[in-house]
């Protein structure tokens, strides 16, 4: 979690994660702006470089090597990286719209959102092709074709539809590779058909010699060229011509004329003809002034080609530009280059230069464009933050009258005491949205608030007690109130109490009272919709200032108490039985793999799985347990799993069995702690070792480490008898615990002091 110096006062808001946003988030890195907080929106934690694209196709990249981590650099630039879809701009209230979460709010927004296929106007083209565009989620679709084909048995034939620079060298990378891939899978690469369709001419845009260079490509490797000759109809094994002529295709990639998102069209903003953003020569919407644009979705007076050269040259004048309007100044015009290189690859390590007239080829030319984009790649993924790096010097952001004044005092020494507490004002606005689930049993909550909640306990049931608290590892305010709920929740689930109200204590960052009240918005209605969900209600509060986001909770759980006073439906950490089977319904590693991403030495991907497991609730994993008859329940956090395990084991009077190839672990996790990349909390952790027999046997064991992983808003660990421990593991796996299994067993108490046995596998 970022922690500014200098309280936040302005944001600017990048929305997708194209080539002029990566080259402007690296900017703002290099001369960050004191009091302006930088947030990218994009749908993927990795965004793919065009120009790399097809050597990837082509077998030659891995899939790291041409995906540039927008979570790693977002932490390295001390940006916030919010993974969201965007469903559109609510320019009145100056917030970004997201599907399933509330509003992010922008002083100045930024598209940079590519484009998307023009399908809708073929039929059957939708329902049938695999379009190239957006790229950021083409891997899968090349993913699933790849498959396809290795499972048609017979003669296949493929058809790229569009005729451009992209189709060319899509088509040649794609039959280059699954050649490659039918001689591994024994199979005649003659199997293979290849048709190229062109709307217009081969290479329209490029000179006359590169066209004939390429065309010669084609027709000695077999693709036959259909030129003017645009897609009129597809339908499932086949496509229709403009002329009528129907052509067999079992697989058909889309690489034509794209157009801006659908989402765009409810802005108000000016587009043109397809849907793009229209924009003045500094990349700044005609309609909007807060309102910027760049890369393919940017529709600039001079009409530009849809290339990624022209995106990574808008980066620069993009990131000064809206440096300049968030201070107020004149902006500076995009000069856009007349003439540009283009390096077009025949899929086989060979390449064709392109530059106006000018035309030349060679396997020296594909090592050039290859040296050419490694640089590039490594100017984002390689990313450092500047020792001692500031805030550039620059002029005083533009604020009102009563906004210098919100400042002043954000900056001022801050006082103790109830002088610390976050405003009445932004705090009713912050929480005015908030529904927290209805509850009969609370007489005074938030509906009818007073200096104190009033909760009345149902007859024949007990309250169950539990509050945790911690400071936000991420920047997404969102993300991180649910985390911070759903860990809250994770003792009650783990006894086998109906959740039932919950107080809040959060603290946040002082600054101007907009930005202030966005993020406790943000992150009360993340909390609020886990709350909800498993039947909490929400009944009061306290918000206070502090230096870092912190939010925590206080939660109740009902359970029901029999005539004796005995507590049936209670699942205790002792109670765990010889003979039953350990099971552990989510994957470890979160510690390591949350100090990695603090270290910028995690992949997004990784960090963002992580994440998606710490929302994941264990309230439904812990009534299938009980329906499987749990003898003993825990939920695995701070201590680690050898810490929980060690606090069942002790009450129960057993010893336990623990295989180190069974734990279940996130992606990254091994690679990780392999680095010495851990926890704050591991050594204190580690401390617990003597609860090992043999541990010196397990030292150098890859997984060894992970024992000791502090988690957050992890898994349950239970014993189940062991004649019903397969189906519990199904059903858990049924819910969505995908990693959910067996760990190991509970044997009786041996004469040993140390209670945890290890083995290597079964």
């Amino acid at each position: 979690m970022q922690t500014p110096t200098t309280p936040i006062s302005r944001d600017i808001v990048l929305v997708g994660g194209g080539h002029s946003h990566v080259v402007a988030l690296r900017h703002f890195g290099m001369h960050p702006l004191p009091g302006v907080r930088i947030t990218l929106i994009c749908t993927d934690a990795h965004t793919p470089y065009s120009g790399m694209l097809p050597g990837y196709i082509a077998g030659h990249y891995t899939y790291d090597e041409v995906h540039i981590d927008l979570c790693r650099l977002c932490a390295a630039v001390g940006a916030r990286f919010i993974q969201a879809e965007v469903t559109g701009l609510d320019r009145s209230a100056r917030t970004v719209q997201l599907r399933g979460r509330p509003d992010v709010a922008y002083d100045v927004v930024s598209i940079n959102t590519g484009s998307t296929p023009q399908t809708h106007s073929v039929p059957g083209a939708t329902e049938h092709v695999v379009p190239v565009k957006p790229i950021t989620r083409f891997n899968q679709r090349w993913l699933a074709l790849l498959a396809r084909v290795r499972d048609h048995a017979g003669r296949t034939t493929l058809a790229v539809v569009g005729g451009g620079a992209g189709g060319v060298e899509l088509c040649l990378a794609l039959q280059y590779r699954l050649r490659e891939e039918l001689r591994g899978w024994g199979r005649e690469p003659d199997a293979l058909a290849f048709h190229l369709f062109s709307a217009e001419g081969l290479l329209p845009t490029h000179n006359a010699d590169v066209q004939r260079r390429f065309a010669q490509v084609l027709a000695q490797r077999g693709v036959q060229v259909h030129a003017h000759a645009a897609v009129a109809e597809v339908e499932s094994g086949r496509l229709r011509t403009a002329d009528g002529a129907w052509f067999d295709a079992d697989e058909v990639v889309w690489v034509t004329r794209a157009v801006g998102a659908a989402w765009l069209q409810g802005t108000g903003l000016a587009l043109d003809a397809l849907g793009f953003v229209q924009v003045n020569n500094c990349l700044q919407s005609p309609t909007d002034p807060r309102v910027f644009a760049a890369g393919d979705v940017a529709s600039l007076p001079q009409a530009l080609e849809k290339a990624g050269v022209f995106a990574v040259r808008m980066g620069m004048p993009l990131a000064k530009n809206l440096a300049r309007a968030i201070q107020g100044q004149a902006l500076q015009p995009y000069r856009p280059q007349r003439r540009w290189l283009a390096l077009i690859s025949t899929g086989d390590r060979y390449a064709v230069a392109s530059r106006g007239a000018l035309g030349f080829a060679g396997r020296w030319v594909w090592r050039w464009k290859d040296l050419i984009d490694q640089r590039f790649m490594r100017r984002f993924n390689d990313y450092q933050p500047r020792p001692g790096m500031a805030a550039t010097a620059s002029p005083a952001l533009p604020l009102s009258a009563e906004e210098s004044q919100q400042a002043i005092s954000a900056i001022a020494m801050r006082c103790g005491g109830c002088g610390a507490k976050v405003g009445a004002t932004v705090l009713s606005q912050a929480l005015s949205g908030l529904q927290p689930v209805a509850n009969a049993d609370v007489l005074i909550g938030l509906h009818a608030p007073d200096d104190a909640a009033v909760v009345r306990v149902p007859p024949g049931q007990a309250l169950v007690h539990s509050v945790d608290f911690f400071r936000a590892f991420v920047d997404d305010p969102y993300l991180f109130g649910k985390i911070a709920a759903n860990h809250a929740l994770g003792d009650l689930f783990a006894m086998g109490a109906r959740p039932h109200t919950a107080t809040a204590v959060a603290t946040v960052p002082p600054g101007l009272e907009r930005q202030v009240e966005a993020v406790l918005r943000q992150m009360m209605t993340g909390a609020v919709e886990v709350l909800n969900a498993a039947g909490c209600t929400l009944v009061g509060g306290h918000t206070g200032e502090g230096a870092e986001l912190a939010l925590g909770f206080a939660v109740n759980g009902l359970v029901d108490v029999a005539p004796d006073g005995s507590l049936p439906g209670v699942l205790r950490k002792g109670g765990m039985q010889p003979g039953d089977v350990l099971i552990l319904t989510k994957p470890l590693g979160t510690g390591t793999l949350m100090a990695a991403h603090a270290q910028l030495q995690a992949k997004g991907r990784w960090v963002q799985a992580a994440l998606a497991h710490m929302v994941h609730s264990n309230q439904q994993a812990a009534h299938t347990l009980r329906a499987h008859g749990a003898t003993a329940c825990t939920d695995v956090t701070g201590f680690g799993l050898l810490g929980h395990l060690v606090e069942m084991t002790r009450p129960s009077g057993v010893d336990a069995h623990l295989r180190l190839d069974q734990l279940p672990l996130l992606d990254g996790a091994q690679d990780c702690v392999a680095r010495g990349i851990v926890s704050s909390l591991q050594s204190a952790n580690v401390r617990l070792r003597r609860a090992l027999r043999d541990q010196e046997q397990w030292g150098g064991h890859p997984r060894y480490p992970l024992l000791f992983d502090p988690q957050t808003a992890g898994g349950l660990l239970a014993s189940v008898p062991a004649a019903r421990a397969s189906a519990c593991v199904a059903a858990l796996q049924a819910q969505g615990y995908a990693q959910a299994c067996a760990i190991g067993h509970i044997a009786a108490q041996g004469d040993a002091l140390a209670p945890v046995v290890l083995a290597a596998h079964s």
